[in-house]
């Protein structure tokens, strides 16, 4: 690593100018923390839950137990965690395609969704198999101003809509991210025109980030992947689907096949993972947000425009610097790496990333390959040229890559 001495005083100084916001997120941790032992020990979990199995997995009493810990702790009737989901974006599929039928429509209502799903949908791209080929519609909603469009949703509320899909993070725009309550008064308004509707939210970078989860606020589904921040950085893989039980069971049913659902799937060792880093992550968050903090007002004290501030209330993992130039860009994605503690001496350049409409420049020198919760950074390369940095195992490690990586951009 190199770090320039202005940088390290500047870094000095964030810490005490914010250490009030730096401690409030350690509030947020306990009740977490309680929140996810309790669970714990309501489903007597055992050393033989952490047991792998085999072949069909039949009778798996760590994959049932986990399933049963994932919905207390997010106040849900039911769930569904798997270490053979792959992404965020494949539960994101799974939970479209199990609620909707042709001849349905989705309503984004928080603008445009995460770029992978434009290819599910079937917005952009050519691949067979999305939404669009099954007979399903597609409308959206953008937010105003970064807030919900309560107007629009009304208007776009037709008949035909069986799902809503809400994005509780920023994904790849420059927004605030939405908060549970904001999410559960857009869900409300939606069920007081239309409680037949689905609403799906997507929940990856958000878990722990609160007290409260948007099941809690109304959502019929919320999902997630176990390489951001439920899996605490020890889970290799996987993601979860949580709310509704009928919901869930359809999830289940696409998932591996109708009849069979939640009742195969052998766990192959992964059990242990998933248990401890579902254990471990309201710790883990927390060290992530206050990585972003400390990024935020580090960036910030340098003259780039930030999202959020340090001193607003962090709904996410996510810290976005707005660099407006892209060789500056460039140069802080490849700093973090470079202060990694695994291929810190690769260097990350822009490449055609499948599922993004735009070149992708992806900083991830992590432990389990591509973990958004472990320190990582990245990029569509398209102006304004805007970073997002998330994750951050420790502080102290984060902290580092972070003056490290803004050393770089000087």
């Amino acid at each position: 690593m190199y770090i320039n001495e202005k940088i390290r005083a500047l870094g000095e100084e964030v810490e005490k100018e914010f250490s009030s916001y730096l401690s409030d997120i350690d509030e947020i941790a306990r009740f977490n923390q309680e929140k996810v032992l309790d669970a714990f020990i309501k489903n007597r979990v055992g050393e033989n839950c952490l047991y792998p199995s085999t072949g069909y997995g039949y009778g798996d009493v760590g994959r049932e137990t986990l399933d049963s810990i994932y919905a207390d702790i997010f106040g849900a009737e039911d769930a569904l965690v798997r270490h053979n989901i792959v992404n965020g974006t494949h539960c994101l599929a799974i939970s479209l395609f199990s609620v909707l039928r042709p001849g349905d429509t989705l309503l984004a209502a928080t603008g445009k969704p995460y770029d992978t799903l434009e290819e599910v949908i079937g917005i952009s791209g050519n691949s067979g198999g999305n939404l669009k080929d099954f007979g399903i519609s597609y409308k959206q909603v953008d937010l105003i101003d970064g807030n919900v469009d309560f107007d629009g949703i009304k208007k776009a509320l037709t008949p035909d809509v069986k799902a809503v899909i809400l994005q509780r993070s920023k994904g790849y725009d420059w927004r605030d991210t939405l908060s549970c309550e904001k999410l559960g008064k857009a869900i409300s308004f939606i069920k007081s025109i239309r409680s037949d509707v689905c609403c799906i939210v997507d929940n990856c970078y958000g878990e722990f980030a609160e007290k409260t989860e948007p099941t809690q606020h109304g959502a019929d589904l919320i999902v997630g992947s176990l390489i951001k921040n439920t899996g605490g950085s020890l889970a290799q893989s996987g993601g979860y689907i949580a709310g509704k039980k009928k919901y869930v069971e359809l999830a289940a049913y696409r998932q591996t096949a109708p009849g069979i659902g939640k009742e195969c799937g052998a766990t192959l060792g992964q059990n242990r993972y998933m248990y401890q880093g579902l254990f471990m992550a309201p710790h883990i968050v927390a060290q992530a947000i206050k990585s972003a903090i400390f990024c935020g007002g580090l960036m910030q004290k340098l003259g780039f425009e930030v999202n959020p501030l340090p001193t607003q209330k962090h709904y996410d993992i996510i810290q976005a610097i707005k660099f407006n130039d892209k060789e500056k860009l460039i140069k802080f994605i490849q700093g973090i790496q470079k202060a990694s503690p695994v291929d810190s001496f690769a260097l990350p350049m822009p490449w055609d990333m499948p599922g993004y409409q735009h070149q992708v420049i992806m900083a991830a020198g992590t432990f389990v390959s591509g973990a958004s919760i472990e320190l990582s950074a990245d990029a569509p390369i398209k102006e304004p040229y805007v970073g997002f940095m998330q994750g951050g195992i420790t502080y102290e490690s984060a902290r580092l890559a972070i003056m490290n990586a803004a050393s770089e951009v000087i």
